[in-house]
């Protein structure tokens, strides 16, 4: 694959791009911004200097695209708007008990969710660095190149992302490995206090 070889390089990495962007800004925004950034990506192709990596200039590219994104005031609104119609649950949500599996695919979905939602309340700082390392596979070198940032700060990000993580799936979900050994979870009850 050459440098300018854009059709290559949208086919290797559009799927990985718009996955990162789903975990930043959402199912429903990451297509559209996946393609805002490819748009990014073939109109600065000519003048990419090779000072970073290929991955490595594509994902700040997506960062950047997606903070711009998250810091307008109307899609704030927008969002607010998306995520009150999603509490609404509906009778499809929940599993038909007939069907063979379907109790195991229901509990890994809301396992993701809940996972997912967690994520989502991590400061927009650690769940950067927490996304590209954990979810991406990016190394902390890349990391800190994709974020501008120093490898030193990256490391000590991902270590309170990671912890702050941890502390909210312990007080969140109850945690167990079902009986295929794989781990799952449920999500506590919210105890309200009177």
């Amino acid at each position: 694959m050459t440098l300018h070889d854009f059709d290559s390089i949208y086919r290797e990495f559009e799927p990985k791009i718009r996955r990162y962007l789903r975990h930043l800004v959402g199912e429903n925004e990451a297509a559209d911004l996946t393609q805002v950034v490819f748009l990014k990506v073939s109109r600065g192709l000519a003048s990419f200097r090779e000072e970073a990596s290929l991955s490595t200039w594509i994902y700040r590219i997506a960062t950047n695209t997606a903070r711009d994104h998250v810091a307008s005031a109307a899609t704030r609104q927008q969002e607010r708007e998306q995520l009150l119609v999603a509490e609404e649950e509906s009778l499809d949500d929940f599993p038909d008990r007939a069907a063979p599996g379907t109790d195991h695919a229901y509990v890994r979905r809301e396992m993701s969710a809940c996972i997912r939602s967690i994520v989502d309340q991590l400061p927009e700082s650690y769940r950067t660095v927490l996304l590209l390392g954990e979810f991406e596979g990016c190394s902390n070198p890349e990391i800190a190149a994709i974020l501008d940032l120093r490898l030193e700060t990256v490391k000590v990000r991902l270590h309170r992302a990671r912890a702050r993580l941890r502390q909210a799936l312990q007080a969140q979900c109850s945690l167990y490995h079902d009986e295929r050994n794989e781990l799952m979870c449920d999500r506590k009850p919210i105890v309200v206090a009177k």
